[in-house]
């Protein structure tokens, strides 16, 4: 169907550029053209130029950028940080959504790989590994998805959070045929996690909108004293975080999947709007920090918005 709609799309481009030079060349020699055919002309060219315009940005919008991948790199600085946990890096990954345009076995090994050249200290895994039969994609098995994040490495371990797509499927089986692959999933569970002699804590935070909200006594299980990094899905619960915990990692926003200029992302599935679209996020004394993800949803389309992982370094302030 991709390669379908990269034919018929090539083919609209290239008769519009062949409809725009004839009327460039009917143009040419104003002098000898009247005026009712000279504005005619003209009109033509617009109506042109405006369909290219569209088409371009309709072409990258739904066939090139959501088949993009980046890596991108960002530093958080965090008061009183352990010096031994200084330059701690963390791979963070959310929205796969296996299945979705683009999102094949290919894409899923090149996730991985990518991700183990930067060789980061801990991989996260923000939910929404999912995606339901729609016309523009189809359900991919749990199990395909953890035989491909099996290989990902990381020395302090790799850890995941479910989404709502994931929920909506059946988490429970996501969950099971993730940690059959060795990645530990915590949901309203916590993890201790060593490095240096030194220990920081995991707090999994089940998603917002599928499933019942246990933040406080989730974070209780933590002793008292300790460092914690937070994971959920949905960047909405940063809301409901105590102060005590100087971080939490999300997903789930995709960016907005598509960002104009001047207008930003109009539609962000949060209750904030473009307040936790992406990237980090300062408020209350503590941060939060949104990948954009890989995957899409709803529509396939991604403008200026390109799939990514994040290598986020987390340094003392």
């Amino acid at each position: 169907m991709i390669n379908l709609a990269y034919v018929v799309a090539i083919a609209i481009f290239v008769g519009l550029l062949l409809f725009l030079v004839q009327a460039l060349r009917r143009l040419h020699g104003t002098a000898e053209t009247s005026r009712p055919h000279l504005w005619r002309t003209r009109l033509r060219v617009t109506v042109a130029l405006f369909l290219l315009a569209g088409l371009m940005c309709g072409i990258w919008g739904f066939l090139i950028e959501p088949n993009r991948f980046v890596v991108n790199h960002a530093t958080i600085q965090i008061n009183n940080w352990p010096n031994n946990l200084k330059g701690l890096r963390i791979a963070v990954i959310g929205d796969i959504h296996a299945g979705a345009p683009f999102i094949d076995d290919l894409k899923l090994r090149l996730v991985v790989e990518r991700t183990n050249q930067q060789q980061p200290d801990l991989v996260v895994l923000l939910g929404d590994f999912m995606s339901q039969d729609t016309w523009h994609g189809h359900r991919v098995a749990p199990e395909t998805i953890a035989n491909h994040l099996k290989y990902l490495q990381a020395p302090l371990g790799v850890y995941a959070v479910l989404g709502n797509h994931d929920w909506w499927d059946n988490g429970d089986h996501v969950r099971q045929a993730l940690e059959q692959a060795g990645i530990r999933v915590l949901e309203n569970d916590v993890s201790e996690v060593k490095r240096g002699g030194t220990s920081f804590w995991l707090a999994g935070l089940s998603d917002l909108w599928t499933r019942p909200q246990q933040v406080p006594e989730t974070v209780a299980k933590i002793p008292a004293g300790s460092l914690v990094i937070a994971l959920t899905h949905n960047p909405d619960v940063f809301q409901h975080l105590p102060r005590t915990v100087p971080l939490l990692l999300a997903a789930h926003t995709h960016g907005g999947q598509v960002k104009f200029p001047l207008i930003g992302t109009p539609v962000v599935p949060s209750r904030f709007g473009q307040r936790y679209s992406a990237g980090h996020v300062f408020e209350n004394e503590h941060h939060l920090f949104v990948t954009t993800g890989i995957g899409t949803s709803i529509l396939p389309v991604r403008f200026r918005v390109p799939p990514e992982i994040v290598i986020l370094t987390i340094d003392s302030k």
